[in-house]
């Protein structure tokens, strides 16, 4: 469970997070909504431990994140996934290296700080991690492009690769960056329909950060809606839909319209 208690974050005078409260359950997936410089991507750096709240408290897995160690976040981060926004694929690297370069740092880093008393299991071999890019690769329906480099992907192949990479140490948390952002609505589809199965499948907890309105409808269980740095609206998406709070209705205009 994440668990966000009075959170509060400046940069300067300038206030971006001004008391946020939120509790997201297990298994829960849940949007993430609200204009450009409201607050999200703070929200999501403080929770993944990026940056350290000026007051209030993070907690994750029952973990503090506000006092955790350097050691203490690397472990809970093996323990999420995130799909940022334009995928964020190395060109130079084969899909199959993009997608176990995470693990491959991960293991790397305890092979280096192996003891004699030191029991975690050796690095995987490059048979193995071959294979589990595959079986990755497979479960977000991307078939044969082990070998093929980025530049040769379409915008949703790449985003398949990036899921595929967020998906390889099998996180409990999976975060979404505006997943559709930059794909046409055909696609926006195609990954939305994999998300929502990913989720159900996998049994996560997912939090989605988008615009996208479709998006939020499609796969959101629970929104939250942030207004310059606090929580103004949490419910379901219908609840969302059916609200006749005219600063609701204003941001679904602006978004469900311009955005398809």
């Amino acid at each position: 469970m994440i668990e966000i208690k009075g959170l509060k974050k400046s940069f300067g005078n300038n206030v971006v997070l001004q008391g946020v409260d939120i509790t997201i359950r297990d298994g829960e997936t849940l949007a993430i909504i609200g204009a450009s410089g409201c607050g999200k991507s703070v929200l999501l750096k403080n929770i993944l431990g990026l940056m350290k709240p000026d007051h209030g408290t993070v907690r994750v897995d029952d973990l503090l994140i506000n006092t955790a160690t350097q050691r203490e976040l690397e472990r809970l981060r093996v323990r999420m996934g995130f799909l940022f926004q334009n995928a964020a694929l190395f060109d130079s690297m084969t899909v199959e290296e993009n997608v176990t370069l995470g693990l491959r740092e991960h293991e790397t880093r305890i092979e280096r700080s192996r003891g004699s008393a030191n029991q975690q299991p050796k690095a995987r071999s490059q048979t193995e991690l071959k294979n589990l890019a595959k079986e990755k690769l497979n479960l977000v329906e991307l078939w044969n492009k082990e070998e093929s480099k980025p530049d040769a992907l379409s915008g949703g192949q790449r985003k398949r690769v990036g899921l595929a990479r967020a998906l390889m140490m099998d996180p409990a948390y999976m975060f979404y960056d505006e997943p559709t952002t930059g794909l046409d609505p055909v696609l926006s589809d195609q990954i939305d329909a994999l998300i929502q199965s990913l989720t159900q499948k996998l049994n996560v907890t997912s939090i989605i950060v988008t615009h996208d309105m479709f998006t939020v409808e499609r796969i959101a269980e629970r929104v939250i809606y942030l207004v310059k740095g606090l929580v103004y609206f949490d419910g379901t998406p219908d609840q969302l839909k059916r609200s006749e709070d005219s600063e609701v209705k204003k941001f679904l205009h602006r978004y469900s319209v311009s955005d398809h």
